[in-house]
């Protein structure tokens, strides 16, 4: 193994070469799965990564193995000088992508084309108008979805992040399904996960068997087909027979993927996440400006991986409030 990617290998043989990186705490949405209702306490500008500083972190990344770079938020396309923190990005050997609530896409769809970005993720928890407001807070529905049409059109590939809750939009499941018909989109469920602030518990968790119960009982099981999942994939793949899109199940609670998890997080505050569940985070940022080096970090971090969800491997733990209490607000840590 080479040395630089022995940095990025953790102690079960995981080499990570993803990396996920937080643009801002901020946000124009106030989704409360993401956000506690009470709002967060949001780091001061003056602690957050400035655009020299992503990109600096970045390369030394892209120089021990990292080949795919997914820049999240908050909402990542509020963040000042977005434009150049994206054009800087890509002129690494990466594949860009990025995951945004998608209601200022239209405003850079020439610059996603310009610097070569195949895939978008938009989050859109619900297909009716008034229902997005309601979990959004915003009055956002038509333009999100303007924006979906605007990303297709223009050649990109759109993937749409659903968090099931039950009582909340459980009743949309085949909605979406039906959206794969007519549009080459995939519909990507994800189970509610716990953090900080938004009231989890498992009976609001909408499990990936009731989701393919509701699929099969309504199209027939010969109509639901298994295709082939992409190395490191945290989903499982499905398609409706003849439908333009796909459909995928994201069984983070349930049945995590942690075996072949290539996954790292850094957030806005520079500090590297090895898990989404982990508590425990390390400071890049601080030693990144005292002029030391970050690579014994980023390896301690690294090493430190736990085998599953942070070492929550049982639904017991899980349900444990005080295993997840101290993780941060998802909108904090970066989707």
């Amino acid at each position: 193994m080479t040395k630089q990617k022995q940095l990025l290998t953790d102690t079960h043989g995981r080499v990570h070469q993803y990396l996920r990186i937080s643009l801002t705490e901020r946000c124009n949405l106030r989704c409360s799965y993401c956000m506690p209702l009470e709002g967060v306490q949001l780091a001061p500008k003056s602690h957050l990564m400035t655009y020299d500083e992503i990109f600096t972190i970045a390369q030394i990344f892209v120089a021990h193995g990292v080949t795919k770079i997914r820049l999240t938020g908050g909402e990542p396309l509020i963040r000042k000088n977005f434009d150049r923190i994206l054009k800087q990005l890509a002129t690494l050997p990466v594949s860009l992508s990025l995951t945004t609530n998608g209601v200022n896409v239209d405003q850079y769809i020439p610059l996603f084309q310009s610097v070569g970005m195949q895939s978008i993720n938009i989050s859109l928890d619900t297909l009716d108008a008034a229902r997005f407001k309601e979990i959004t807070h915003r009055d956002y529905f038509n333009r999100v979805y303007k924006n979906m049409q605007l990303l297709l059109k223009a050649g990109l590939k759109v993937k749409v992040n659903v968090v099931l809750m039950k009582g909340i939009n459980d009743d949309e499941i085949l909605d979406f399904i039906r959206l794969t018909e007519a549009f080459p989109y995939t519909i990507r469920f994800i189970e509610f996960m716990p953090f900080n602030g938004n009231r989890w518990n498992l009976e609001k968790m909408v499990a990936s068997e009731e989701i393919m119960k509701t699929v099969i009982s309504h199209y027939g099981e010969g109509q639901v087909l298994r295709i082939e999942d992409a190395p490191n994939d945290t989903a499982k793949n499905y398609q409706i027979k003849d439908a333009l899109g796909n459909f995928a199940l994201i069984t983070t609670v349930t049945n995590p993927f942690c075996d072949s998890c290539n996954r790292l997080r850094l957030t806005a505050n520079g500090r590297i996440k090895n898990c989404l569940f982990s508590q425990t985070e390390n400071d890049l940022l601080t030693p990144l400006r005292s002029g030391k080096p970050i690579e014994p970090i980023i390896r301690k971090a690294v090493m430190g991986k736990l085998a599953i969800r942070g070492g929550m491997d049982d639904l017991e733990k899980v349900k444990n409030p005080d295993l997840h209490a101290n993780n941060r607000s998802m909108i904090t840590i970066g989707g």
